[in-house]
């Protein structure tokens, strides 16, 4: 060991050095250890959604995003709601029996399939391969659709129609009833998507 003594610039200089590294090294391993916790968009994006359905009208539709999947929220009118019953010999799965865990909540199976006959809300994508379908509403003879058509949702991929209760027609490609996403009523005007319980 050698007793000659430390140059005190060299031991400052040598102390600066590892302090710089050291703290180099911190804010190089934050970022990388951060991006095992879920983003504030991650988060959010499995939490319920608050809708104001206010200002929708009758034959009106309202898309909202929830996981990632458009929700529809339909305020049907007076006589599509009246239509519905008659449609149950032409559909595959009238009373929504076939998977109904996956595809009908309980408070959902009932004609309308959901908590007021006045408001469909179900997930916007196909239960053949997760095309997006468009509303057709109006009734009457349509390209693609039959000249009885009483209005509903048509899937422009492979041909799929459903009904104004996102109830599919038999022999379609699709093999269920469109998904009714877990919801509740906060009030006349408000409603929640995510959850099944209105907040206490």
């Amino acid at each position: 060991m050698s007793d000659q003594p430390v140059d005190p610039n060299r031991r400052n200089l040598l102390a600066i050095t590892c302090g710089v590294g050291a703290v180099g090294g911190v804010a190089a391993a934050v970022p990388f250890v951060s991006s095992f916790q879920p983003s504030e968009r991650a988060r959010a994006a499995g939490a319920p959604v608050e809708v104001d359905i206010s200002g929708l009208q009758p034959s009106q539709q309202l898309t909202v995003e929830w996981r990632g999947k458009p929700v529809w929220i339909v305020r049907r009118t007076p006589e599509q709601l009246a239509e519905l019953p008659k449609l149950d010999p032409e559909l595959a799965d009238p009373n929504s029996l076939r998977h109904p865990d996956e595809f009908t909540p309980e408070f959902a199976r009932n004609t309308w399939r959901s908590r007021k006959p006045e408001y469909l809300v179900v997930v916007g994508i196909c239960t053949h391969l997760g095309c997006s379908p468009i509303d057709k509403f109006t009734p009457g003879p349509q390209p693609s659709l039959p000249n009885d058509w009483q209005g509903g949702f048509l899937c422009p991929c492979h041909g799929s129609t459903f009904d104004m209760a996102g109830r599919v027609f038999k022999n379609k490609p699709a093999p269920d009833n469109l998904e009714v996403p877990p919801y509740a009523f906060l009030s006349d005007t408000r409603l929640i998507i995510g959850t099944d319980k209105a907040p206490a």
